[in-house]
């Protein structure tokens, strides 16, 4: 009787308790809808009818760990796992690329120090996924972006002020260790004389020379920074992928407000073909990188056949018996060819002999773009741009030099760093002069860029368009939010690949979705570089069989016709006061 009556007891339970969950008019639901249709895989059909009913995923777990990049440096891995229908699932996992500001002719004391520096921010980068973040994220739903990044944003915020608290507690240590150990001094016998000196008559005094700007320090990256990019990009692909959506596809969904876009365009390559050593006994240095941006009209499976022909007439070239003085000295870091030169009319030599040789026109069929990394090559002694050696120009006749060079050259469409970002004043002399048929554009003037949310006065130089990266604690509603500053001030948005790249392909759907004019990925000769040109590719492919495929534009901007020389707009506007 007792056995009869609990089993009536849980009977009674059980059906309250799927009544309350509604399961009898699911299944009842369920059954109706399928019929009609009578699937193959009928239990198969059952299982994804109900799963809309389910409890959305949320994160259980983050797991960080140490890495190698596509150079052999040490980066970090995130790794998300979810709670999926009552069970641990790993999603996905994201790995970050890395950025070093050193330049190529540094110390090797200086060189290894940043290898130090670099080791000890990934390992403070996977102890903060797996203790902190870990912690802050758990039952988090992986398709809220926006709570996610503002979380991820916090906990950056409370890191960096726990180092600064220890920072300054260390600092006052030594202070009272130096007081202590001080010993008071000698009383002076004799003052210093306090008489002027006179200058010397008969000379005429020299005409005061303006200073270049000093530079700017570096933006400090915090230890272990890269924590808070890589869960911010390992989370939206798994809000990609548990929307059952590519990556670029709701990376423009949280762009627009979850408004899917009709059409999607490509963003241009630029595909670095030589990278020309500033530290070899080549003369030049006013170059960094030489690359190739195809013709709109191309798809981009055509761009990339015709700058794979063009790679091999280049390197016919360089290797053959009747080269020319520069030779090829191997594949770089970028993926690309590396060679040095004496001057740039050697160097575009080359380049027309090559496009004469396969049948090609420069500036018809391809066009090129000049990475000229200025900041590299300033003498903060002589305060001028060494642009060949021995050879200095001031920011002035850097301008009228760039002038002449695109006016001489007009399928050089695009330069890069072409001056120092302190150099504002110049900056804004060669947009309004060449703006119009050349794209002006800040790599290493869009470091501080980070610094968006926390820097009110963030002044950067007029320019064309702006290199963004996804490096450190950039998150990636930080992107989105920059690009549509940039979208509104009518510059154009570049993402670039960092020089420590990794195998992860997410930055190209990052550049689609936020839809760049431009994607900088390196060359087509390294595995982690030419992954990406594949992603971009099939996304491509996948578009067009779509319908949803909408051709590139390249415009430019006539800054001294669109207004005044000080209504220009900086790239980021200076915020209202309240």
């Amino acid at each position: 009787m007792e056995a009869a009556e609990r089993l009536r007891r849980l009977r009674r339970e059980a059906a309250e308790y799927y009544r309350g969950h509604r399961v009898p008019e699911r299944v009842e639901e369920a059954l109706n809808s399928l019929f009609p249709l009578r699937p193959g895989d009928l239990f198969g059909e059952l299982a994804n009818y109900l799963s809309k009913f389910s409890k959305a995923p949320v994160i259980c777990k983050l797991v960080g760990r140490k890495v190698l990049d596509g150079v052999g440096q040490p980066t970090l891995e995130v790794e998300i796992h979810c709670t999926v229908k009552n069970y641990e699932k790993r999603i996905c996992s994201a790995v970050m690329a890395t950025h070093s500001q050193i330049p190529e002719n540094a110390l090797p004391e200086t060189i290894e120090a940043d290898e130090k520096e670099r080791n000890d921010s990934v390992h403070t980068a996977v102890e903060w996924v797996n203790e902190s973040l870990n912690t802050i994220l758990r039952d988090l739903e992986p398709t809220d972006q926006c709570q996610a990044d503002k979380m991820l944003g916090e906990c950056f915020a409370n890191k960096v002020d726990e180092k600064k608290e220890i920072e300054e507690q260390e600092e006052e240590g030594e202070e009272e260790e130096e007081e202590a150990g001080k010993v008071a001094p000698a009383p002076a016998l004799c003052p210093p004389s306090s008489k002027p000196k006179r200058g010397r008559k008969g000379k005429k005094a020299l005409v005061e020379v303006k200073p270049i700007p000093p530079a700017e320090p570096a933006e400090p990256v915090p230890c272990g920074s890269l924590a808070i990019g890589g869960a911010s990009l390992a989370i939206a692909k798994a809000g990609a992928i548990l929307s059952h959506v590519p990556l670029y596809l709701y990376t423009a969904l949280l762009k627009h407000d979850q408004e899917s876009p009709k059409e999607m365009t490509l963003p241009l390559p630029m595909v670095t073909l030589l990278n020309c050593e500033k530290n070899s006994r080549a003369k030049l240095k006013l170059v960094k990188e030489v690359m190739l941006i195809p013709p709109v009209e191309l798809s981009l499976k055509q761009a990339i056949e015709r700058v794979r022909d063009i790679q091999k007439e280049v390197t016919r070239l360089l290797e053959s018996p009747d080269k020319m003085p520069p030779t090829l000295k191997g594949i770089s870091h970028l993926g690309c060819l590396t060679t040095g030169y004496d001057s740039l009319e050697q160097l575009l030599l080359l380049m027309q002999t090559a496009f004469n040789n396969i049948g090609l026109e420069l500036g018809t069929d391809m066009y090129l773009a000049l990475n000229c990394a200025a900041h590299e090559i300033m003498d903060y002694e002589k305060e001028k741009y060494e642009i060949l050696t021995g050879t200095f120009k001031s920011p002035d006749e850097m301008v009228a030099m760039y002038v002449e060079m695109i006016n001489n050259f007009p399928f050089i469409i695009a330069l890069i760093d072409p001056l120092r970002k302190e150099d504002r004043e110049q900056w804004s002399s060669i947009c309004c002069a060449l703006g119009s048929k050349c794209y002006l554009i800040a790599e290493d003037a869009a470091t501080q860029i980070s610094r968006l949310k926390t820097d009110q006065n963030i002044n950067i130089a007029m320019c064309s368009g702006v290199v963004l990266k996804y490096i450190n604690q950039i998150k990636v509603s930080d992107l989105i939010e920059l690009s549509g500053i940039l979208d509104g001030q009518r510059h154009i948005t570049i993402l670039g690949s960092p020089d420590g790249e990794s195998s992860d392909e997410s930055l190209v759907d990052l550049a689609v979705g936020l839809g760049a004019r431009f994607l900088k990925l390196g060359g087509l000769c390294r595995g982690e570089r030419v992954a990406k040109y594949n992603r971009l590719l099939a996304i491509e492919e996948e578009l067009a069989a779509k319908g949803a495929l909408r051709e590139a534009k390249l415009e430019f901007v006539d800054f001294a016709e669109e207004s005044q020389p000080e209504q220009l707009p900086d790239v980021l506007p200076a915020p209202e006061q309240d």
